[in-house]
């Protein structure tokens, strides 16, 4: 079975389950609700855990695009990966657990045939905050999987989020299949990986809500959360112990790697997996308009592509090559996601530079090392980290000095930087749409204001391009080729104030994409956008009113209960996109 089949027997099965098909939310996730990149399928999804009505019902289901860099390290296996697709399906306080754990049941022994004798289950084994789910438990037993089959692990293992520090999370069910492979001791068992079990599916039953004191309480609804891996269940379901053997995903790009490289895969599999998955992701992000750079996504596609270089120079690839493996990319994807055709030249454009930057780069880190006497473990993560050295390179250069590497004390610095990004990551985290308090759904509903005053003060070129809230402040990033004079700053800033002064209502309506931009509604995200949106209307009327924009919540009910508001900052980012910082006065 292709990938492709996978995907539409899917999304057929949960469409005849009452499920709306919806599209997939971008990569870079509107209003930036909880992280850098929407990470899973329920991220576009949290304002409707938490309560908000979704314009398509209570059913959903898609195949939602989906980028991680937590696991950048482990990448090179046979089972991790930066960008992935994800099935998902998902129960806004309607069905629960036994409908839940029966569709997912009848979709894997009926429609992909898999023989239920080789799943396995486990199930969250309850603490302080939570029960143990022995209902899970049951249902997964009257469906014929036996009680020896069936595991109960920690939180660590069986609960999913949330998200951020706060927001929707629960305990969940996780399914395994038993690939054949030896056990790794007598009490080996799913979450292992050792390769016995590789888990396939996760439904959540998200019922909590963690708060900032970490207390769970429960969420007004009871809501499910699933998530299948298209990678890992395509290779699955034809026999593969490798995700990269998967033909329709990875084939051609393997190919374009063995070409380039004169090596074969089997021989060098860590650095085949490493570049094709790079480019993979770094083509989808350049997809959606990221730019190499210093900062937040601009940061992770630098990475990916220095990445992809610094491995393609261990296979001996000593001229550029990322265009042929960003090609390969493309070609494989184009049918599924046509924009990537569309956007050839720029996505091309994007990798190629920035392989050429990183490679003069390389040039001044050897000339760096010149000014070196003792190459050590901490000169080497200097290299590393500064020019991109990988550790080889310079052990091989310290090597011809009649030199060693410490590798001990690289590793030391190498942890060291590790905790120092984990903790800068984890403040990615903080607040977004996730939390809903109240400041941040007062934040969310100036973002509107903000947008709708930079186009009456700029004109009609300016769209959104991305916004980060937080409870302490938002950021919104807009188009536009140069940062504004302190006359457009205050302009901007005293219309957004009157309209709060004003006391405006905010009013929501569901209707189709079509009639939404028919009635003067602002939307730049629109193939991502289902059949049915949410409008929210900011103003006295639908014909006098200051905003309109398709969104998805949360809002505020009148522009009072925002407060007044100031402009803190501005800068330009570059590629034809300004930042603004906003925060209360």
């Amino acid at each position: 079975m292709t990938s492709r089949e996978l995907v539409e027997k899917y999304l057929q099965f949960f469409k005849e389950k009452g499920h709306s098909v919806i599209p997939s939310a971008s990569l870079i996730p509107e209003n930036d609700p909880t992280v850098l990149f929407t990470t899973a399928g329920m991220h576009p999804l949290v304002p409707y855990f938490l309560g908000e009505e979704h314009p398509a019902g209570k059913r959903l289901t898609n195949n939602q695009i989906c980028l991680r860099t937590d696991d950048i390290d482990e990448v090179g296996d046979t089972t991790h990966h930066t960008f992935f697709e994800m099935l998902g399906n998902w129960s806004l306080g309607d069905y629960w657990k036994e409908e839940s754990i029966k569709n997912s049941f009848e979709f894997l022994t009926e429609v992909l045939k898999i023989n239920k004798d080789k799943l396995a289950i486990t199930c969250f084994a309850g603490d302080e905050d939570a029960p143990k789910d022995t209902e899970s438990a049951e249902i997964w037993k009257k469906l014929g999987i036996p009680e020896k089959r069936i595991y109960f692990l920690s939180k660590e293992d069986n609960w999913w989020g949330p998200a951020g520090e706060t927001g929707p999370c629960g305990p969940d069910t996780e399914i395994f299949f038993e690939t054949g492979e030896k056990s790794c001791s007598s009490n080996c068992r799913p979450g292992d990986n050792c390769g016995r079990f590789v888990e396939i599916w996760n439904n959540v039953f998200m019922q909590y809500a963690k708060t900032s004191e970490g207390k769970y309480i429960p969420l007004k609804q009871n809501n499910v959360d699933t998530g299948m891996g298209v990678d890992r269940t395509t290779a699955v379901l034809n026999g593969l112990a490798d995700d990269y053997l998967v033909k329709d995903l990875w084939g051609e790009i393997i190919l374009a790697i063995k070409e380039i490289s004169g090596k074969d895969y089997e021989d060098e599999t860590k650095a085949f997996r490493i570049i094709a998955d790079h480019i993979r992701a770094s083509v989808f992000l350049a997809a959606e308009g990221v730019i190499p750079g210093n900062k937040l996504q601009g940061y992770v596609l630098r990475r990916l592509i220095r990445r992809a270089v610094r491995w393609g120079k261990k296979l001996k690839i000593a001229k550029p090559f990322l265009e042929k493996v960003a090609q390969a990319v493309i070609n494989s994807y184009k049918k599924a996601y046509p924009t990537l055709k569309e956007k050839e030249k720029e996505i091309i454009a994007v990798i190629k530079e920035e392989e050429n930057k990183f490679s003069q780069t390389l040039e001044k880190g050897l000339k760096e090392i010149e000014k070196i006497g003792e190459l050590d473990g901490k000169n080497a993560f200097f290299l590393y980290e500064t020019y991109g050295f990988p550790l080889e390179l310079t052990e091989e250069i310290a090597l011809d000095r009649g030199q060693k590497i410490n590798r001990k004390v690289f590793a030391e610095e190498f942890a060291k930087h590790k905790n120092l990004s984990k903790t800068a990551s984890a403040g990615m985290f903080k607040g977004g749409l996730s939390d809903a308090s109240e400041e941040v759904t007062q934040f969310h509903t100036t973002t509107h204001l903000l947008h709708a005053a930079l186009r009456k003060v700029l004109g009609n070129h300016i769209s959104q391009k991305g916004s980060n809230i937080t409870s302490e402040r938002l950021r919104f990033d807009f188009s536009h080729p140069e940062k504004l004079t302190e006359e457009q700053l205050k302009a901007v800033s005293d219309l957004i104030n009157e309209q709060i002064t004003k006391k405006l209502p905010v009013k929501v309506e569901t209707m189709s994409l079509k009639e939404a931009k028919e009635k003067g509604a602002l939307a730049f995200f629109g193939e991502k956008y289902g059949e049915k949106v949410k409008v929210y209307t900011i103003g006295n009327s639908n014909t006098d009113f200051f905003s309109k924009e398709v969104c998805g919540g949360p809002h505020v009910e009148d522009t009072s209960e925002i407060g007044r508001v100031r402009i803190i900052k501005q800068e330009k980012i570059g590629g034809g996109v300004v930042r603004i910082y906003i925060a209360k006065e």
